[in-house]
């Protein structure tokens, strides 16, 4: 690495020292947590860094995993308990359930070791170590290099790193992570456990009280929790699911604290958050507020109606679609307070004056012209982006295409012959049509269909698609000979594939579907789109050093934060409530009282369960009510969080266990772009509402034998 490049990594770790973020935001890396724990301190935090994050002693971090694919859990016991949401959990526990053993409708308590449930493909990790490894990343790379050569010289030494860091094998992985879009590289060591299994969980009309109405709201009321348990071999390491696995010991395990929470209590979160995109350039923030996200929420407005219709029909398809249906409407609904929050805050306004500010700074310097790079680079990928959404919200929702694409890639040919992986085959269609409804698919092939015709431009719409569109005369006939010749709606017609029948799967007209257009994607959009982003990489990574050589304290003092990942990090705040309009004020607890106001038999998602009715009406609480005698149920703080925080412990000045988040308040899902102190909350659901409910309703108070609790 040249001295020009030790140079610019060094002013670069100076800027990212000592600042003080504006109230409550951040989301700060656990490694580098001294550089926070004074601010911390003085905000009430008891303890210190070495308590957050050591690779020497057991710490905090040892007690905190990455659950399944993008949310985050916790242990809380000695014998691998671990707590997370209901809606992370979610798909387990469909998984799980039938008409007959309905344990999305009314629960699961595992009452012994033996009858907790396994969950093939879930796997949890726990973070052995992060560092910093730059240098050894960017070793051999010199600024007269091409973005293709420094790219090749990246993965190559990103390989050779996570190569030598798990070479002792045992559930070690490793990933590289590129941090200020490529102006510093974290290596995150795991350990994963792939033998976790379903110990229990509410009855949805509890973990899920208030369903899609109540999602992103507050008040909330949603007992949003599940409860899994780690299992490995009888020397404490990762195995594969084996009746002679046993219990999981942690290094470390949250106690809980039961002595509740007040408006201004310290909080932290440690978790996983997914995705944020706190320093983008006005023109792409622009074109989330007025153009994709606004299409993307009607699109996933008519899949929602059909299925929502559908499922409020019959107690089989509520089941099969109730996943899906809560993956489609979470970023839905999200989508619509973010696009109200960036118009409320003015966002596209206030960074078009800072990058005039900062243009009218870097004029002759290093940085002249960044902005006007980056705005030239998203008017050319914008009417790409936009035909790439439509894709992916309209074309790649169609169920039995999907399911077809994925039966035609089991046909393997060598030569003249040709395998059939039947095995598989069998395993995909198990899953496929256990949870597929034919009139929903249908109807929505028509609806999204419709609205691609409607809204894409004819030079972004593939040749295939112009010749089908003329051959029928429209969606509703094209989907009805699709729906009605495809023998993917046939499970047996399915079941009955074998190595001769290639040619039959590769024409029928939902596997033709998918891969025309498929072709057609990565062929015309795609290339483009990936030159464009990675143009705009190469930018922001000028534009992001630009911006903190600009934003000096003595100028404008702000901290800066890398963008979210899916990387292990500390978010800290306080409890407090907020105003989201003139004349409301929203206080920052909620109980069970709330529950039963909003209690209702006829609507399904605040039809509670007959028990809890009948425990507040004899206010049989036991030693779970607070001060005013009411059970607590959910809080908000000002904790900085987004996706993938789902399921994170929300800890005390203490260290303490006293709740897990599991959302955001709808006002505030701009804190993904822009965060707002006055409005950005999260909401997490109150400890002691869990313990409450697997006293009171699951009956299965003997798991508190094995938890620590503080008073």
């Amino acid at each position: 690495m040249t001295k020009k490049t030790k140079l610019k990594l060094a002013v670069l770790a100076t800027l990212l020292i000592g600042w003080n973020a504006k109230a409550d935001e951040g989301m700060w890396l656990p490694s580098l947590i001294a550089q926070r724990i004074a601010d911390m301190q003085e905000k009430g935090f008891r303890l210190d860094a070495e308590d957050i994050y050591s690779i020497n002693e057991a710490s905090l971090k040892d007690a905190v995993v990455l659950f399944g694919r993008g949310c985050t859990g916790e242990l809380i016991s000695p014998e691998g308990l671990l707590l997370t949401n209901h809606h992370c959990g979610y798909s387990q526990i469909q998984q799980h359930s039938s008409v007959e053993h309905d344990y999305l409708r009314d629960g699961f308590w595992a009452m012994s070791r033996e009858e907790e449930l396994p969950n093939k493909g879930l796997s949890v990790s726990f973070l052995e170590r992060m560092e910093d490894v730059t240098d050894l990343i960017l070793n051999g790379y010199t600024p007269d290099m091409t973005e293709d050569e420094r790219v090749a010289i990246v993965k190559k030494n990103s390989k050779a790193l996570i190569a030598e860091a798990t070479k002792e094998g045992n559930g070690l992985r490793a990933t590289v992570e590129a941090l200020y879009y490529g102006n510093q590289y974290f290596l995150f060591l795991y350990r994963q456990y792939d033998d976790v299994r379903l110990v229990g969980a509410p009855p949805s009309s509890i973990g899920k009280f208030g369903g899609d109405t109540d999602n992103w709201m507050w008040p909330r009321h949603t007992g949003d929790f599940s409860m899994f348990r780690i299992y490995a071999d009888k020397d404490n390491n990762p195995a594969p699911y084996s009746k002679d696995n046993v219990p999981y010991r942690p290094k470390k395990y949250f106690h809980i604290s039961t002595k509740g929470v007040q408006e201004g209590d310290f909080t932290f979160i440690y978790g996983f958050p997914g995705r944020t995109q706190e320093y983008l350039h006005s023109e792409g923030v622009r074109y989330i507020e007025e153009t994709s996200d606004p299409h993307k929420i009607h699109l996933r407005t008519v899949r929602l109606d059909i299925m929502n219709r559908h499922q409020a029909e019959s107690q089989k398809v509520r089941i099969q679609y109730s996943s899906k249906n809560a993956n489609v409407a979470n970023a839905w609904k999200k989508w619509q307070g973010e696009v109200k929050g960036i118009k409320k805050m003015k966002t596209v306004q206030t960074k078009q004056e800072f990058e005039a500010a900062f243009a009218k700074w870097a004029k002759g310097g290093e940085f002249d012209g960044v902005t006007d790079r980056l705005a030239a680079i998203y008017a050319e990928l914008e009417p790409y982006q936009f035909a790439t959404d439509y894709y992916t919200e309209t074309v790649r929702t169609i169920e039995i295409a999907n399911f077809a694409m994925s039966i035609a890639r089991l046909f393997i040919q060598e030569d003249s012959l040709v395998t059939f992986d039947n095995a598989k085959a069998s395993e995909l269609a198990e899953s496929f049509y256990k949870d597929w409804y034919l009139p929903i698919d249908k109807e929505s092939f028509t609806a999204v269909m419709n609205e691609y015709e409607k809204n894409v431009p004819a030079e972004f719409k593939p040749a295939y698609y112009k010749e089908k569109l003329a051959e029928y005369g429209s969606v509703e006939a094209w989907a009805e000979d699709m729906f009605t010749s495809s023998l993917f709606t046939d499970p047996a017609k399915t079941a009955s594939l074998s190595p001769a029948d290639k040619e039959r799967v590769m024409s029928d007209p939902a596997t033709v579907f998918f891969n025309e257009f498929l072709k057609w994607y990565y062929a015309d959009i795609l290339p483009v789109t990936t030159r464009l982003n990675q143009e705009l990489q190469l930018v922001y990574r000028d534009y992001m050093r630009g911006q903190m050589a600009y934003c000096r304290p003595q100028r404008i003092p702000k901290a800066f934060y890398p963008d979210a990942n899916l990387t292990l990090r500390v978010a800290y705040g306080h409890i407090k409530g907020y105003s989201p309009a003139d004349g409301t004020y929203y206080l920052p607890s909620s109980t069970i009282k709330g529950i039963m106001e909003k209690d209702n038999p006829d609507i399904f998602d605040y039809n509670i369960p007959q028990r809890l009715r009948d425990i507040y009406a004899t206010k049989d609480y036991g030693r779970w009510s607070d001060a005013s005698g009411e059970v607590p149920v959910c809080f908000i703080a000002t904790n900085h969080t987004t996706g993938g925080n789902s399921g994170s412990p929300v800890i005390n000045a203490d260290g303490d266990l006293i709740g897990l988040n599991f959302d955001r308040v709808w006002e505030g899902t701009m804190s993904d772009i822009v965060f707002d102190p006055e409005i950005c909350r999260n909401i997490a659901l109150d400890i002691r509402y869990v313990l409450f409910t697997i006293d009171k309703i699951g009956e299965a108070d003997y798991l508190f034998d094995e938890m620590t609790f503080t008073e």
